[in-house]
């Protein structure tokens, strides 16, 4: 019964183009619009602007592999899916730095090593900086991020990849639409049992684990206010993810 409930709710997203998605969990990233200042240099010398007013570069063509050291300029558009650039004989561990306290995420580069990929590509361009969760939903038990909101994409959608999937608390999962190979950016964390509603579609790429703060995102989905926006709720509060780091080993 409750998941039919869920069913019959829907979630409705517009993601760079004017389209209408209804499915149980419309966790969706389609292209995103290219909204963002067009720059071609990315190799400047990174600002030290608060996160949120980090304004966002655009990369035309090729995207070429992003420095490791934290010094990339902040893209938020990208004409072309990246190249492969990890190594995916190394382990990969993403560090949230949140408003709301610190997540640290084991990456899974052996079930979706192009999913990870993305993903970090996507945090070492910085693309993450300043951005917040703009979705908490307490009858899946899930929070959403990955963009400005939850129309917001990258410029590309990426590949699934892995299988069929069934969702427990503490999974870092993509988010996308009821359509295959519709992930890009957008992301949520799964903070609880009810996620196990979504087990029956099985379509959402899961592809890293938390290790350490899954107080932290239980906490942020305990900021949830419900509104009318088809979405669930957002936290009552503003959740903000500072950085993601990316280390290798």
């Amino acid at each position: 019964q409750k998941l039919n409930k869920v069913r019959r709710r829907g979630m409705i997203f517009g993601i760079g183009i004017p389209v209408l998605v209804i499915s149980l969990f419309g966790v969706a990233q389609l292209a995103g619009s290219d909204s963002s200042t067009s720059n071609d240099s990315i190799d400047a010398a990174i600002t030290t602007l608060p996160a949120s007013t980090v304004p966002a570069e655009t990369i035309k063509g090729k995207t070429p592999c992003p420095k490791t050291d934290g010094t990339e300029r902040r893209v938020g558009t990208f004409e072309q899916a990246p190249p492969t650039c990890i190594d995916t004989a190394k382990s990969y561990t993403a560090t949230f730095d949140t408003s709301e306290g610190e997540v640290v995420v084991a990456l899974d580069t052996k079930r979706t090593p192009q999913t990870v990929n993305n993903f970090v590509v996507l945090s070492r361009y910085r693309y993450y900086d300043g951005t917040p969760v703009f979705r908490t939903d307490p009858s899946i038990d899930i929070i959403q991020a990955g963009g400005p909101n939850n129309t917001s994409g990258p410029g590309y959608t990426i590949k699934d990849e892995g299988g069929k999937f069934t969702y427990k608390e503490g999974d870092l999962v993509m988010a996308r639409s009821s359509g295959p190979d519709s992930g890009g950016a957008q992301f949520f964390f799964a903070t609880g049992p009810k996620v196990s509603l979504l087990d029956d579609q099985g379509t959402y790429v899961t592809f890293g684990k938390v290790t350490k703060g899954l107080d932290v995102v239980k906490s942020i989905i305990g900021l949830h206010q419900a509104d009318d926006s088809g979405l669930g709720g957002a936290p009552s509060r503003d959740v903000i993810i500072n950085s993601i780091t990316i280390s290798e080993s």
